[in-house]
């Protein structure tokens, strides 16, 4: 008797014949877009990816049914409604992203990243100058911010999911409400509360206070739900055991949510990194390098974008774009070390 071993198929994973339609359906839509754009009154980028979804979406779907029929009709439209969808979601981001890209590049130089603005102007060469200052001010402001509203925010997110304890729907309410929270008036209210009538001036640490209350909400309510996701087994588990709350917390449910909660984090850099009102009132906007970030005025990457967008110049205009480019680059490395540092297994 013969044995016949039937190797495992996915059905819907695509053959090469596949492929290759899908590639030739893409060629032919944006060959035909791209002869519609020239010969008619659609013109520029966006004509082109109309005329591009259109046609796509109609071969995708003329493909689709001489293959499967018309059973396959309603399945070949949806498909295509989620295509147009996602590039509708991801043309923005690309778009920004191309535009500070292709215009941050050209005032890249040497002595971008090794001099400051002390001895030269936004109103001077390119080459002359650079962000040093603004660039260590970002991360000053940064690192303040996260040491203030990471543990603040996770204690709240612990609270609010693990103890709920009598003052949880006043918290949870306060939470939402900050999360509103215009970032002007949050350096009005450092400016008002603390520069006006403390021994801290407008400073690198005043600048941080004020990102700080821009954080809080979102490192706390990007942990609860997280937290929310752990099962409840495992928190059962550890107290059945034996366990305390508070240790059943700390060596099971943080542990398990940790990736989760380093995305909050990231959430909350991404959430501060490029607002500008609440430094306008807090910093002072350094044009020299401080080390010092709770005395003398303090720089930061969107100050120095702001103001060479107010002058309107040419040169300045390039150093705001320069300014833009290296915020970007900067909030995606510290994306990927904290992706880096939350992908590596824990220690027993």
């Amino acid at each position: 008797m013969t044995t016949i071993q039937v190797k495992p198929q996915r059905p819907w994973k695509a053959t090469p014949r596949d492929m290759g339609t899908t590639a030739g359906v893409i060629l032919l839509s944006a060959l035909a877009s791209l002869l519609l754009v020239l010969g008619t009154g659609l013109k520029g980028k966006i004509g082109f990816m109309v005329c591009f979804i259109l046609i796509s979406t109609i071969l995708q779907v003329v493909v689709g049914v001489r293959k499967f029929g018309r059973k396959a009709l309603g399945d070949n439209i949806a498909s295509s409604l989620i295509y147009v969808g996602a590039a509708i979601v991801f043309l923005p981001v690309f778009s920004i992203l191309y535009m500070a890209v292709t215009k941050g590049a050209a005032g890249l130089h040497p002595s971008l990243f090794t001099e400051t603005m002390f001895n030269a102007s936004f109103l001077d060469p390119i080459d002359k100058g650079g962000l040093l200052h603004s660039l260590v001010g970002t991360l000053y402001l940064i690192s303040i911010a996260m040491i203030i509203s990471v543990p603040m925010g996770i204690l709240t997110a612990l609270y609010l999911t693990e103890i709920r304890g009598p003052g949880a729907g006043f918290i949870q309410f306060i939470v939402q409400a900050m999360s509103g929270v215009p970032s002007v008036v949050a350096g009005l209210f450092i400016f008002t509360s603390v520069i006006l009538i403390s021994p801290l001036k407008a400073s690198g640490a005043a600048g941080a206070l004020a990102l700080a209350i821009l954080m809080i909400p979102t490192v706390t309510r990007t942990s609860q739900e997280v937290l929310l996701l752990v099962p409840h087994d495992l928190r059962e588990a550890g107290l059945a055991l034996g366990a305390t709350q508070w240790k059943t917390v700390a060596t099971i449910v943080v542990p398990a949510a940790r990736n989760g909660l380093i995305t909050a984090t990231i959430l909350g850099v991404a959430r501060i990194a490029g607002e500008t009102a609440p430094l306008i009132f807090t910093i002072g906007g350094a044009d020299k390098l401080n080390l010092n970030p709770f005395k003398d005025y303090q720089s930061a990457l969107p100050f120095y974008v702001w103001k060479g967008l107010v002058l309107g110049t040419p040169e300045s205009l390039q150093r705001a774009w320069t300014g833009i480019l290296v915020l970007l680059v900067l909030v995606l490395s510290l994306f990927i070390a904290a992706r880096t540092l939350g992908g590596k297994k824990m220690g027993k």
